[in-house]
């Protein structure tokens, strides 16, 4: 198993109707600006999550992401609006396949930080399930690229996520 497999807790969600909320709090060995770099700006998201073709670092700013494990562009790229921003604190987007995605990040003494993450999404149940394990997988691609170890995205498989999609049935 590997640092960020041990480092990365399940997520937990809760429902009502067909709204889903996702969380994960993550205690990291890296301070809030290393961890806010990663989170909250185009240099740092395709590291762990995906590219950033547009994000405007501002309340109501545009935001387009492109995943990086597939080439398919219907499938990849999702747009939507930053919907809260508070430099080194909040960085959350609505973005039309996840719904509401909110990064709240706090000091946890020196050099280490505190990120909970919810998601807010409306979809079935099978969506939600895919999305606790992506969203997990996506969190340990986090701890690696924190660690100087950046997704090769030419490497992805889907072998890890049929994994912890497993794990959340």
């Amino acid at each position: 198993m590997s640092e960020s497999n041990e480092a990365v807790e399940h997520g937990t969600s809760r429902t009502r109707g067909d709204t889903h909320t996702l969380h994960w709090v993550l205690h990291l060995s890296h301070p809030v600006r290393d961890v806010w770099a990663a989170v909250a700006t185009p240099e740092g998201l395709p590291g762990w999550l995906a590219a950033a073709d547009v994000l405007e670092p501002r309340l109501g700013g545009a935001v387009t992401l492109r995943w990086l494990n597939t080439p398919d562009p219907a499938v990849a790229v999702h747009s939507g609006r930053v919907t809260a921003w508070d430099p080194d604190v909040v960085a959350e987007y609505s973005i039309d396949l996840h719904g509401r995605c909110r990064f709240h990040l706090e000091p946890a003494g020196t050099g280490r930080s505190t990120l909970r993450f919810t998601n807010e999404l409306v979809s079935d149940d099978s969506f939600r399930r895919d999305c606790l394990a992506g969203w997990h997988h996506h969190f340990e691609f986090l701890v690696d690229a924190l660690a100087g170890r950046p997704k090769d995205w030419s490497t992805w498989s889907a072998d890890r996520w049929s994994e912890l999609r497993s794990q959340y049935d």
